[in-house]
């Protein structure tokens, strides 16, 4: 691996393996190389290779070149013991033929920082047929930018959640909104009705001249414009109900019986039901058991 005491094999002598044009080559690339022979002896490393190791004080020739790749791997232990044998193997079964490469990222601790690497091995073909080739491509920059897209994610992530439950949050306030705004129509409609409206009816029974007449058919009409909301609905629904219809259905939906219905509207208790009868068939509740009133107050 890139970090470790690598040990020259006594009375080994290593010649050049590549010529100065093949050098040029290798020394160009900004990946770390190594030739290996098939005992895992590191026979030609590029510039980069050797600039690696000055800047993290490797001890020995910086080149590497006579040192035994594979037993430093074998050899290694503490938290990096995992990765080194893992390489190890990977590297023997290319040699041995078992695989055409091996690759694998390795974290690499330096004095300075934590670096990634991309390792992959190769099998070199020619006279030696069981040498490799080794490239450790620094790709720390690319796990950063990774990490910093995952970071981005998880942001991203939470603020779709806040803004979930701030919609949910809001969507819960306009329904209640709405709910409140029904209760108080409802409220209104009712108070309306039952305590003004009904005597309104019963004061047109009494002496009145047409003065007072006026006035009070003049309160009426506009108490009836307060109240309105009920018929906009209902007309909005496509229900075609006749003014009397929709008075009958506003104080049904006020929770008032038949008998006070008919005592409000100044009409009979047979009209009443006349008219229950026709709002259920106009509503399509006829071969239904559902409850007027209720159905009614659905419409908000």
């Amino acid at each position: 691996m890139q970090s470790g005491i690598l040990e020259k094999d006594e009375g080994e002598s290593i010649s050049p393996l590549i010529g100065p044009f093949d050098r040029r080559i290798i020394d160009s690339l900004s990946a770390q190389i190594a030739i290996l022979d098939k005992r895992g002896i590191i026979l030609e490393t590029n510039r980069a290779w050797q600039e690696f190791g000055l800047k993290n004080d490797f001890p020995g020739d910086v080149g590497a070149r006579g040192l035994n790749y594979l037993d430093v791997c074998d050899q290694a232990s503490g938290k990096g013991a995992a990765v080194a044998n893992r390489a190890a193997q990977g590297i023997r079964s290319v040699m041995k033929g078992k695989s055409g490469e091996f690759s694998m990222e390795y974290l690499c601790d330096t004095p300075t920082q934590n670096m990634w690497f991309y390792m992959r091995v190769t099998r070199i073909d020619g006279p030696e047929p069981h040498s490799v080739l080794i490239c450790h491509e620094n790709v720390t920059p690319l796990k950063l930018a990774e990490e910093t897209i995952r970071e981005r994610e998880r942001e991203l992530a939470l603020k779709t959640l806040n803004l979930e439950e701030i919609n949910t949050a809001l969507r819960v306030l306009v329904e209640q909104r709405e709910k409140d705004r029904r209760d108080l129509e409802e409220r209104v409609v009712s108070n309306v009705r039952q305590l003004v409206i009904r005597y309104i009816e019963k004061m047109k029974e009494t002496h009145l001249n047409d003065h007072q007449r006026m006035l009070l058919g003049i309160i009426e009409s506009h108490l009836k414009d307060v109240i309105s909301p009920f018929l906009q609905k209902a007309s909005a629904l496509n229900i075609q109900l006749t003014p009397g219809e929709i008075q009958v259905a506003t104080l049904v939906k006020e929770g008032l019986t038949t008998k006070e219905i008919a005592g409000a509207l100044n009409i009979s208790a047979h009209a009443v039901d006349f008219h229950r009868k026709n709002i259920r068939s106009k509503l399509g509740l006829n071969r239904k058991k559902s409850n007027l009133r209720s159905y009614l107050i659905s419409f908000g």
